[in-house]
């Protein structure tokens, strides 16, 4: 298992190679299947992001099958659910990195600015609406949804005794328009 600093390179490392082609290949053969079959997974990073169809992480990471834990949630928000996957792939994977990626053009963060919907998405536009506060900028509140997201993460007993044994929770936002990943990013 790769430290949480070596998986960030990585992760920055395959963002630079999405960015810079024009084609995604991984090898999904029956040898790749049957070893992860019969050793089971070792993912280097947790990824938490938004459900959004353009927003996959293992392509923005240029990661293949094995490499990213991903936990995909309608506005990358934290709840009971989510921070069980993230125990789980920390403490019982060895994962020593979780990463909650936010990203540009957001349709949740843009509900929660601009609309009060009904039914369950409620609950997710809530959530929202109590990270980002009065602020309309849809890149400033994605970088306050995400902040949230990591305190709250960070807040687990669990992921604190993990964190003292080398795990590390950062923020990132994927930007739509270019590709590109921001790493803690700021406001």
């Amino acid at each position: 298992m790769i430290s949480a600093n070596e998986a960030i390179k990585k992760l920055k490392e395959g963002n630079a190679l999405y960015v810079s082609t024009d084609t995604f290949q991984s090898d999904v053969s029956s040898k790749v299947l049957e070893h992860f079959a019969k050793n089971g997974q070792e993912p280097y990073a947790i990824i938490i992001s938004c459900s959004d169809s353009r927003v996959i992480p293992e392509r923005i990471f240029h990661a293949a099958i094995g490499d990213l834990f991903t936990i995909r949630v309608a506005g990358n928000v934290i709840d009971d659910h989510q921070l069980g996957s993230i125990e789980y792939a920390a403490g019982h994977l060895g994962t020593k990195l979780v990463v909650v990626l936010g990203h540009t053009q957001c349709g949740a963060v843009h509900a929660a600015i601009d609309h009060d919907p009904s039914g369950f998405i409620k609950y997710i536009t809530d959530e929202i609406k109590q990270a980002i506060g009065k602020e309309k900028d849809d890149y400033k509140a994605a970088v306050l949804n995400v902040a949230q997201s990591v305190r709250m993460i960070e807040s687990s007993l669990e992921i604190q005794k993990d964190e003292e044994e080398g795990l590390q929770v950062v923020g990132a936002i994927y930007r739509i328009e270019d590709g590109t990943v921001e790493f803690n990013p700021l406001i």
